[in-house]
């Protein structure tokens, strides 16, 4: 349905090179599992199957819950409108960053995650490896995960989802996409898997409003109204826009290095509807 121009490809090639660089940038790559020991107080305090319990379980690593004090998961989340018995697509989840927070939330809650990595092909061991890391991280722990069901995104994938099914599609890697000429395929193929009113979540670097958004994105900073427009194209409503992860403290224009090597950078958090009709 969407075709891939040669320069597209290419892009996507250099991408693949670097999938873990953009694994580490929200999730880690090559993670050590904590031990027990490391569990924030805030677990035991929180009840048991809430979204505070999921972010603060010792199932995350310490680097994952450091990185809480920049994403706010949980308020995040609940912005996005999670809750129990829903189902939820995380596209690109790297090494997890996010599913960490939501699977074991919607395992305990009788919900559905749908994980859809990163389409790593032969000749991408890099993407490879991140993709098998993430699928053994579930694996090894099924009672805390539960049953995530893995579809791909990239040039040549399918369906997020059954056409229909979700109820929220959290995006988090919009600048990547850009830069590999699939933005336009991940807003329609989310809007394919969204039931009738359902959302999706977009977690991106705001980048300076007004001039030309460079289409690219090579510096990782997308402007608010560009996202709007390619959501607007594919069908969406915007609903409303959150500040939880804004940081005016970002100089802008950089990507900022991971774990707090360097200035986070100013994010946005964007929910769009599907139409009901």
């Amino acid at each position: 349905m969407f075709d891939v121009s040669a320069s597209a490809a290419r892009r996507w090639t250099v991408l693949a090179a670097a999938v873990c660089i953009a694994a580490v940038s929200l999730d880690g790559c090559g993670r050590k599992a904590a031990p027990p020991s490391a569990r924030s107080s805030s677990a035991a305090a929180a009840p048991e199957g809430s979204l505070e319990w999921a972010a603060a379980g010792d199932w995350r690593t310490g680097a994952d819950r450091r990185e809480d004090k920049a994403l706010h998961p949980v308020e995040t989340l609940r912005f996005f409108g999670l809750q129990p018995g829903v189902t939820v697509v995380d596209v690109w989840p790297g090494a997890g960053w996010w599913t960490g927070v939501i699977a074991p939330y919607l395992a305990a809650n009788k919900g559905k995650v749908y994980a859809a990595v990163y389409e790593a092909g032969p000749d991408d061991p890099a993407a490879t490896s991140v993709v098998q890391a993430y699928k053994t991280m579930i694996a090894d722990k099924p009672a805390v995960y539960g049953d995530v069901a893995f579809t791909t995104f990239g040039p040549h994938s399918a369906a997020l989802a059954p056409a229909g099914t979700a109820d929220l599609v959290l995006f988090s890697h919009l600048d990547n996409w850009m830069a590999a000429g699939l933005a336009e395929k991940a807003f329609h193929d989310a809007f394919v898997a969204l039931k009738p009113g359902g959302v999706l979540g977009v977690v991106q670097a705001r980048g300076e409003p007004g001039g030309v958004q460079d289409p690219l994105a090579a510096n990782g900073y997308v402007q608010e109204a560009f996202v709007k427009q390619m959501a607007a194209e594919a069908g969406f409503k915007f609903d409303k826009a959150s500040e939880v992860d804004a940081n005016p403290h970002d100089p802008r224009g950089r990507r900022a290095l991971p774990f707090g090597k360097a200035v986070e950078p100013d994010r946005m958090a964007l929910r769009f509807l599907k139409p009901k009709t």
